[in-house]
């Protein structure tokens, strides 16, 4: 009996700036278990070494191609505000001819990926149909020789390492070339039925830290619009900032979240007009409040009485 063929993968990557760590993004490309079919590296107008080390590497790795994409942006535009990435993994999709894939995924070229890191993600679709939507986690170096991890919801795929099934992708139409695309991908996702998923035992490594590429603060103040332009409610939002305010820079991370959010607001800068994608979400978020209450509701009582046993096996769904 012929066995299967093994899973197509396209991975695209939008790059601005990245000499520093594209390299060890296309090492471990190169090492991986199971390969990509095609990695289609899309240079946004990068103003050091990128295009020439793309070009070098690209010699070297037989999978790999690089294009350029038409920035026609200043230094010191707003690369969050203008969706360059998603513009730019878009151009990589339209040249690679994406639906002849099974699964299509967004690298970005500061991310060092283990080795199983694609066998382990098309061995979980596999296992589950309506998984539409996965990655792992990302770690950044702590400043005193170690790694800390970036906390995200398990529901939630970082941006630099989202893998789609195809008829996912096609499900929601593709990626919207608008701030906040790397949430309203997910959440028509799960809008279509399809399940989105972070796994903890999947860790890769981010050379670049979140939210540096423009200014750490900008950053968060772009991420408070974000949850704005989603339909986040207020309540949230303050809750939200309180957390983002533990981060680095602290308290000011989380300022900047809130006045992002209250400065779109005020200039009323446009929302996901889809009213189902307005209830969705809502529902969504007040469900995970819930879960949360009652999950630490159970947790106090279960302190109190010094139970032997979790009154609850997991953690709530976040």
């Amino acid at each position: 009996m012929t066995p299967p063929a093994p899973a197509r993968i396209l991975l695209a990557s939008p790059v601005f700036n990245e000499a520093e760590h594209l390299e060890k993004t296309a090492r471990a490309l190169a090492a991986q278990t199971l390969p990509p079919a095609r990695w289609v590296v899309v240079d946004d107008g990068s103003r050091d070494d990128t295009l020439e080390l793309a070009r070098r590497l690209a010699t070297e790795i037989d999978f790999m191609e690089v294009i350029e994409a038409d920035g026609g942006v200043g230094p010191g535009a707003d690369n969050l505000a203008l969706a360059r990435e998603a513009r730019a993994f878009n151009l990589g999709l339209a040249h690679s001819e994406w639906r002849s894939y099974d699964f299509i995924g967004k690298l970005d070229g500061d991310v060092e990926l283990p080795p199983q890191w694609l066998a382990t993600l098309v061995e979980r679709f596999a296992e589950n149909p309506a998984l539409g939507l996965a990655g792992g986690r990302l770690v950044e170096a702590d400043g005193e020789g170690g790694w800390a991890r970036i906390e995200i919801p398990a529901h939630h795929v970082h941006g630099a390492v989202k893998l789609f099934r195809r008829a996912c992708l096609e499900a929601i139409g593709g990626i919207p070339e608008r701030l906040a695309w790397d949430t309203i991908d997910e959440t028509y996702a799960r809008m279509r039925g399809y399940e989105t998923r972070s796994f903890d035992d999947l860790v890769a490594r981010h050379h670049r830290p979140w939210g540096s590429a423009d200014g750490r603060l900008r950053g968060r103040a772009r991420h408070g619009e974000c949850a704005w332009i989603l339909h986040y409610g207020s309540v949230w939002v303050t809750l939200r900032s309180v957390k983002v305010g533990r981060s680095s820079p602290p308290v000011l991370s989380g300022l900047a979240f809130l006045w992002g959010y209250w400065r779109a607001a005020l200039r009323h800068v446009p929302r996901i007009e889809d009213p189902e994608f307005r209830s969705f979400t809502r529902r969504e978020l007040r469900a995970r409040i819930r879960s949360r209450i009652t999950f630490q509701k159970r947790t106090d009582v279960g302190r109190k009485i010094g139970a032997s046993e979790p009154l609850i096996s997991q953690q709530p769904p976040v």
